[in-house]
């Protein structure tokens, strides 16, 4: 099996996806045969900003130029989610060193108990300071995340706070 006919699973929360995810599903969506991204839900988290639906909704027409992508919601493991969706690999991108360290003991831990291997894709340098946690708390305080997001997301946080979004 190579690398380029295989399918790969991004796994997250995505509350919102922003650019930098969109450039980790399409490097994923190069390398790889296919990338899936996954809706992580975990049901001991808050619910966030959007439901798991609209999350869904928002990455499928943020990513509608990616041919060889889909997106799925799932609970439970990222691993259980790679083999339910015939992913052979997971994939995550890296911004920084911090990044990096918590994503190298969930790869060790997630091939111990399922032998399925993460890739990492670094980031963009521009983008390596994007967080959805800090997308949500720019928007709700009037803030601009425009050069944040792809087009529907700020499309959403524009209908969730009106007014306080401005698109340049």
């Amino acid at each position: 099996m190579t690398a380029s006919s295989t399918s790969v699973l991004y796994p997250g929360s995505f509350d919102p996806i922003h650019l930098g995810h969109v450039d980790v599903i399409e490097q994923a969506a190069e390398l790889f045969g296919g990338v899936v991204v996954a809706v992580i839900h975990n049901p001991s988290k808050p619910s966030g900003l959007f439901t798991i639906d609209q999350r869904v909704a928002l990455i499928a027409a943020s990513i509608a130029h990616v041919t060889n992508g889909r997106v799925v919601s799932c609970t439970g493991l990222a691993v259980d989610a790679a083999r339910e969706f015939g992913a052979h690999f997971i994939v995550k991108g890296l911004r920084n060193s911090g990044d990096f360290e918590v994503e190298q003991q969930m790869a060790h831990t997630n091939y111990a108990v399922s032998g399925v291997r993460t890739v990492y894709v670094p980031c963009r340098p521009d983008q390596v300071f994007l967080s959805s946690r800090f997308i949500r708390e720019i928007a709700e305080y009037r803030g601009d995340v425009s050069r944040l997001v792809p087009a529907p997301v700020l499309d959403e946080l524009s209908r969730r706070f009106p007014a306080r979004i401005q698109a340049q």
